[in-house]
């Protein structure tokens, strides 16, 4: 009888002590059970960044990979259905929709903040303020010496985003063109003088490094190596300075929504992740990278 009872009891301890170990495994695995991707505009990815920091505090088994390639290769992303979220500082063009459709894919956008387009030069740069139609015209190298400005006798170094930049197509439409304007052209483009690059931190640092040189970060990548520029709309309005609240109460002319793009709405994991980045909580953190948040907090 006690030989029968050990012939049994030995494998039902056995189960048990693996049962054990696998609880005690899986208890110890912090490994993420949720991820998503965010690729898209260079501009949104700070913020972005900052959110998604904040979340997986929040959420430690949630891992989510933020890249900022451009607007363009976010919404081609999103087309590709490569990425779960895309990031862009333009919105999608009807052709980028009509693309996506056709792939199954169904782009639905939300607003996640607003941004000031600002234009920066070098601190030692005594012009201070431009018009619209004064940048349009260095930007289309039809002003191609500071002092026809105000400034020194000195070349003006033209830095640009790259073609896949959000921050590109926007300022070009807007400014370049000068968008809804008098003085609309939407014939014009950069000029062939133009060094156009791959990020914005490159451009704020150039213009850091050159006292010749104008760029036109988003107001979150702006630093104390640059100095801002005031704008005026027109030659009679006055020239405003970007700022949170300029933007808000509409006096600064060259500001922009910042947006999220998903196939659908979004639903779960992803969904959680943007009611966060949309509540008083993550509208919080918008402010405090240097971006203008939806309403004041």
């Amino acid at each position: 009888m006690k030989m029968s009872i050990k012939k049994w009891l030995i494998p039902i301890v056995a189960v048990l002590i693996l049962v054990l170990v696998l609880v005690l495994v899986f208890a110890g695995d912090n490994s993420p059970s949720a991820s998503f991707k965010i690729i898209g505009s260079n501009t949104v990815t700070p913020l972005s960044s900052v959110w998604a920091e904040e979340f997986m505090k929040d959420n430690p088994q949630v891992s989510i990979a933020v890249s900022g390639p451009g607007s363009g290769a976010g919404i081609a992303a999103l087309i590709d259905s490569t990425t779960d979220i895309c990031q862009a500082s333009r919105a999608i063009k009807q052709s980028e929709i009509d693309q996506a459709e056709a792939r199954g894919v169904h782009p639905y956008e939300i607003q996640v903040a607003s941004d000031g387009l600002s234009v920066v030069v070098h601190p030692s740069n005594p012009v201070s303020e431009l018009t619209i139609a004064q940048i349009s015209a260095i930007y289309t190298n039809q002003i191609t010496n500071w002092q026809e400005v105000g400034g020194n006798d000195a070349p003006i170094v033209v830095l640009s985003r790259d073609t896949n930049s959000g921050t590109h197509v926007f300022f070009k439409e807007h400014v370049v063109q000068m968008l809804g304007l008098p003085t609309q052209d939407t014939t014009l483009e950069y000029g062939s003088s133009v060094l156009f690059l791959p990020s914005t931190e490159q451009g704020v640092s150039e213009v850091a490094g050159n006292p010749n040189a104008i760029f036109y970060p988003g107001l979150g990548y702006v630093t104390d190596a640059v100095e801002l520029l005031a704008i005026k709309k027109t030659a009679s309005d006055p020239g405003v300075l970007p700022s949170v609240a300029t933007v808000l109460d509409g006096t600064y002319p060259i500001s922009r929504p910042l947006l999220f793009y998903t196939n659908g709405a979004p639903t779960g994991i992803i969904k959680d992740f943007i009611d966060y980045c949309l509540s008083p909580e993550g509208q919080s953190k918008v402010t405090e990278a240097g971006y203008i948040p939806l309403a004041e907090q």
